[in-house]
């Protein structure tokens, strides 16, 4: 069955990999994002949305699903961040979501079987050194998902993906030679680094019937970082 998804920014790596997953299956895609014009091909025409500055949005009366893919990768020694770099973090990570799906409510509400999925990071669960200011963004927007999944229930489930280092554009400082790559695929038990289509496949899952027992919970697609050792 078609649904109608909110999909805010998804411009690029896994959030366009979402978008074309979900086209493909004939659902109606509504996007707000800070880029419009990357999207021109896919036959979108988005509305505006910057998640360091969210202005108002307009959904049509039913959102069955919505997902914010807004994020950062800031890596700094603790003793080199500022409170303004923890400010943007919170902001695009957070806040910006917080517009987002306060905007949206009425519309999720009014499905009566909606589905929000949102974004972390592997980096909450496992501890890694230069990530405190992301950490403790997505780690806040964890703290959210579960709360607003208990508030919301039974109308709306609320879901987190927490991703390892993924292949898309705003990775690419830390993926961007080959030596990188493997260095950074040999830090997973699977020995390789997400995809962007892999992401996306489930992404799409959380927000299909098929997840209709899920909600509260921290997804974690980490190429096993977070729980496996192998020796």
């Amino acid at each position: 069955m078609s649904k109608h998804i909110a999909i805010i920014g998804g411009t690029s790596g896994i959030g366009r990999a979402t978008i074309t997953q979900l086209l493909a299956a004939s659902h109606q895609v509504h996007v707000a994002c800070r880029s419009p014009e990357k999207l021109a091909d896919l036959g979108i025409v988005p509305q505006l949305f910057d998640a360091s500055s969210p202005s108002p949005l307009s959904w049509p009366e039913r959102l069955d699903g919505l997902v914010y893919f807004p994020g950062t990768i800031v890596l700094k020694p603790f003793h080199r961040l500022t409170a303004e770099d923890f400010q943007r973090d919170l902001q695009v990570n957070f806040f910006g979501a917080i517009a987002a799906l306060q905007s949206a409510l009425p519309a999720l509400k009014a499905s009566g079987n909606a589905s929000v999925v949102l974004f972390s990071t592997v980096a909450v669960t496992q501890g890694m050194p230069m990530h405190a200011s992301i950490s403790a963004a997505k780690g806040a927007v964890e703290g959210l998902a579960k709360s607003l999944a208990a508030e919301w229930a039974p109308l709306i489930r609320v879901n987190v993906i927490a991703p390892s280092l993924t292949e898309t554009p705003l990775a690419s400082a830390f993926l961007n030679s080959e030596l990188k790559k493997e260095a950074a695929a040999k830090r997973h038990p699977l020995q390789q680094v997400g995809q962007p289509e892999d992401i996306a496949a489930a992404v799409a899952h959380l927000l299909a019937d098929t997840s209709r027992f899920m909600t509260g919970q921290v997804v974690r697609i980490d190429g096993g970082l977070s729980s496996v050792r192998i020796f």
